[in-house]
């Protein structure tokens, strides 16, 4: 039985093990398979805040885990978005936008591992939890589809998948300015769990 100091692998996997289900389902556009497209994206989501809840009370992470969490986040939401792409459903998600999510995604993470092989980390900025909230919202949105409760999931998800862009541009070219100027100046990393989890959250 693994201990506790495992769970947020253990939660990271889980989210993984959960994204071939998430795109089951996303290949029928019907709503019945939405609605539990939505409650898997819904669970998958929320581990990723249990984890990050529990590194930081524990204080302390793993070298697994500081690969398994972000690689977790970005495959769940590239795999969400590139399925949602195959959906005939309209107004359709742009595939540029989705390509350019998914290139600032990679960007920013290569970026990451530059920073933090120079011991560098940079704390993440509000403008990156603004993109992931609205990233969250959008994919939510954009599964369920269909109206309910008299609101167009579909438009409401749009709205905020283009929100998304410009935070996720904004938040971006932050992220690459702040490493550009530690790196110059040399600054010292910090190394325990709380600050690794400050870094990935909301990038």
């Amino acid at each position: 039985m693994p201990s506790v100091s495992h769970l947020p692998n253990l939660l990271s996997l889980f989210r993984i093990a959960l994204i071939p289900l998430l795109m089951y389902y996303l290949t029928d556009p019907g709503p019945s398979a939405g609605v539990w497209a939505f409650w898997i994206f819904f669970v998958a989501s929320w581990t990723d805040y249990f984890d990050g809840y529990i590194a930081r009370l524990q204080g302390r992470t793993s070298t697994l885990g500081k690969l398994l969490d972000p690689l977790a986040d970005k495959l769940l939401m590239m795999a969400a978005l590139i399925m949602l792409l195959s959906l005939d459903r309209f107004p359709r998600v742009p595939a540029w936008l989705v390509v350019l999510l998914i290139g600032r995604e990679i960007a920013v993470t290569g970026l990451r591992g530059i920073a933090a092989g120079a011991g560098v980390i940079v704390e993440a900025e509000a403008l990156g939890k603004y993109k992931t909230l609205c990233q969250i919202f959008a994919v939510h949105s954009l599964i369920l589809h269909y109206t309910y409760w008299h609101i167009n999931f579909h438009l409401t998800g749009m709205y905020f998948l283009w929100l998304s862009v410009v935070f996720s541009l904004w938040s971006g070219v932050d992220y690459h300015l702040k490493v550009i100027r530690q790196l110059s100046t040399g600054r010292p990393a910090s190394h325990n769990g709380q600050d690794r989890q400050h870094q990935q959250d909301g990038q």
